[in-house]
């Protein structure tokens, strides 16, 4: 697939400069390269109707989880309203709240919910499974606390982007093993499926386009240190074994991206056990699109579209 004109000419920057990459930078250089290029490329910050700092105990040794609460512009103070969980990208080593400020409002107005962004535990401080017990924790804690955040715990969503889409996938898998609340929607945006994936993307798109081997394997050595949690189906969900009584889910692939037909595979598999999918890709467009709106017309439309899904979703 040919990239598109505006994805092009980024990439041709980023090596033409040879601004280095994260397999080339220690763990907090990293984390600022990623900050620094969110909070440039993202769009003007739009106004919502609160944003409250959320503190969730009970985690790592009788720690605080942070979270951040952001209610849409047209909701009332007394509103009890559904509540989509977001877990940001950043192959589960770099990215936080602050980075994902803008796409969270965006969300929380396009779709009338309110949004939790999590600030789950980051290798290779926090390696797996970290990350994955983190996030059901923020779920649960939060569902089981509604009245506290001003929700609805029977209408909820699991969202996010690269990573973050793994673990709400992952979140969707481990609440049906244990019987526990059933998301309307797991929404799930460019989500890493398999580790160890050799699909035709993984090749195509593995050099020069963003998302490089490099730095997958810079990623996974951090999150995943021990050989074996690769096969951990909480690392690679495609590696579940079964996939029936999900969530109906929505996935949003960007064309030229080494995970994308990872993304497709498990678009498949879910629907050969009866869940409803929708699967959005985005022709020419790399891995991590989603956030960039200052520089890809698509991610408006990729927002937007997450935002309507959510609405469906959960408020009709």
């Amino acid at each position: 697939m040919a990239l598109d004109p505006q994805a092009q000419a980024l990439l041709d920057m980023v090596y033409r400069i040879g601004a280095p990459r994260f397999h080339e930078l220690d763990v907090h250089q990293a984390r600022h390269s990623f900050e620094k290029l969110q909070f440039a490329l993202r769009p003007v910050a739009p106004a919502v109707a609160s944003v409250t700092e959320v503190p969730i105990p009970g985690v790592h040794g009788g720690g605080v989880l942070m979270a951040r609460l952001y209610r849409p512009i047209s909701a009332g103070p007394d509103d009890v309203l559904p509540i989509a969980f977001y877990f940001h990208g950043g192959g589960w080593c770099v990215g936080n709240i602050p980075s994902y400020d803008v796409l969270c409002r965006e969300l929380a107005n396009h779709s009338g919910v309110a949004v939790l962004s999590v600030d789950y535990r980051l290798a290779p401080e926090h390696p797996f499974p970290a990350a994955v017990n983190d996030a059901h924790h923020a779920v649960v804690w939060s569902l089981e606390n509604a009245g506290l955040l001003g929700i609805d715990p029977a209408r909820f969503a699991l969202v996010g982007d690269s990573a973050g889409g793994t673990l709400s996938a992952v979140t969707a898998l481990q609440l049906r093993d244990e019987l526990g609340p059933r998301a309307r929607l797991q929404l799930l945006i460019y989500p890493c499926t398999e580790i160890l994936s050799q699909r035709p993307s993984r090749l195509a798109y593995c050099d020069g386009y963003f998302l490089d081997n490099e730095t997958l394997d810079w990623f996974c050595e951090k999150y995943l240190p021990e050989p074996g949690d690769r096969q951990d189906w909480r690392a690679s969900p495609l590696l579940a074994g079964r996939f029936d009584d999900l969530p109906p889910a929505v996935l949003i692939t960007a064309g030229c991206d080494p995970l994308t037909d990872d993304c497709k595979a498990y678009a498949s598999a879910l629907e050969s056990a009866g869940v409803p999918v929708t699967l959005h890709e985005f022709d020419g467009m790399v891995h991590g699109f989603f956030t960039l709106g200052k520089l890809f017309r698509q991610s408006a439309e990729a927002v937007e579209l997450a935002g309507k899904a959510l609405e469906a979703a959960l408020t009709r």
